[in-house]
C-alpha cells in the first residue's frame, strides 16, 4: 500500500476510534443501571384480587402481576413493592397492620422512581359510595337517583376537606425522603360508564340516575389527586381517555375493572389482570420508560 494511502487509512481509523471513545465517555454511567423503584399505594396499586398473591404479606392481598410488577419486569427496575389493599393516606406514614411497616419506610434517599394510586379509601369514598348506592339501587329497582338524593355533595366535600390535604402531605413526605426520585401518581380508571343500562345494572346494581353521580364523584377524586401531584412536583398518570369503554360494565376481555356481580376477581370493583397491565403501560408511556 502506498505510504500516502496508508497514512490516510491510519488517520481514519484513529478518528473512528476516538469518536467511539468519546461516545462511551459521554454515555451516563447509570444508563445500564436498573432503576431503584418503590411502589406505594392502595388495592389498585396492589392489584388486590388478581392471582397469584404475593405470600410475603397476605393481609395486603398484593398480586405478583400488579402494575408495579409489570412495570418493573418491562423496564428491568429493581422493585420494592409495599402497596397494600385497603390502604389510605395514613398508612403511608403509619402502620396499617401489626408488623407491617409504614409504606414510607421503603422509600430511600437513592430511590429513582416511586409510583402510587391512593386516596380512594380515605373517608371510605369508594367503598361507602358504591355499597350505599348499590343497596339503594336494588331497593329502588334501578330507578331514579336514590343515592344522590340521600348523600348529595357529602362525598365530594370530604374529598376536598380531608383527602386532598392528606394526599399532598404524603407526596411531600415522599419528596423529602427521595428528593431526586421521579414520583408518579396514577389516577383511578373508570369504574362506571357515562350512562347506566339494564346490562350494567345486572353487574353493578346502581340506579340509572346514580351512575353519572358516582362517575362524577370519581372524576372529582381524580382531579384532586392530579392537583396534589401538580403542587408537589409529581407526575400524574391520567386514565380519563385511556380507560373509557373499559369500565366494570363491559364484557370480560374488554373491561379493566371487575363488576360487583358476575365478575372473575376475588375482590370486586377492582382492576383485573388486564387492567393492571394497561395501568403499567400508561404509566410507562407517560414517564417515557421501557
Amino acid at each position: 500500500m502506498p505510504p500516502r494511502v496508508l497514512t490516510r487509512v491510519m488517520a481514519a481509523t484513529a478518528a473512528v476510534t476516538g469518536a467511539f471513545a468519546l461516545t462511551l465517555a459521554g454515555t451516563p454511567a447509570h444508563a445500564s443501571t436498573p432503576l431503584d423503584y418503590t411502589a406505594l399505594g392502595d388495592s389498585y396499586s396492589a392489584g388486590s384480587g388478581v392471582l397469584p398473591v404475593d405470600p410475603s404479606n397476605l393481609l395486603c392481598l398484593r398480586s405478583t402481576v400488579n402494575y408495579p410488577h409489570v412495570l418493573a419486569a418491562r423496564t428491568g427496575a429493581r422493585l420494592t413493592d409495599v402497596s397494600c389493599g385497603a390502604a389510605d393516606t395514613g398508612d403511608v406514614t403509619g402502620s396499617q397492620y401489626p408488623g407491617t411497616a409504614p409504606q414510607l419506610d421503603a422509600v430511600k434517599a437513592d430511590t429513582d422512581l416511586v409510583t402510587m394510586t391512593l386516596g380512594g379509601n380515605d373517608n371510605s369514598t369508594f367503598l361507602s359510595a358504591i355499597l350505599s348506592c348499590g343497596a339503594a339501587g336494588v331497593l329502588g329497582a334501578g330507578q331514579g337517583s336514590p343515592c344522590k338524593d340521600k348523600y348529595g355533595d357529602s362525598f365530594d366535600a370530604a374529598i376536598d376537606a380531608t383527602t386532598y390535604p392528606a394526599l399532598k402531605s404524603v407526596l411531600q413526605a415522599v419528596r423529602a425522603k427521595a428528593p431526586h426520585a421521579r414520583v408518579a401518581v396514577l389516577g383511578y380508571p373508570w369504574i362506571l360508564p357515562a350512562r347506566g343500562s339494564l346490562s350494567c345494572f345486572l353487574k353493578l346494581p346502581i340506579a340509572a340516575g346514580d351512575v353519572p353521580y358516582l362517575r362524577a364523584l370519581q372524576a372529582h377524586l381524580n382531579a384532586v389527586v392530579q392537583r396534589a401531584a401538580a403542587e408537589t412536583g409529581a407526575t400524574y398518570v391520567d386514565f380519563t381517555a385511556a380507560s373509557e369503554g373499559h369500565d366494570a360494565c363491559q364484557p370480560s376481555g374488554t373491561r379493566w375493572i371487575e363488576p360487583l356481580l358476575f365478575g372473575t376477581n376475588v375482590v370486586p370493583v377492582h382492576p383485573n389482570a388486564l387492567g393492571e397491565r394497561r395501568m403499567a403501560e400508561q404509566a410507562m408511556d407517560v414517564l417515557g420508560l421501557g
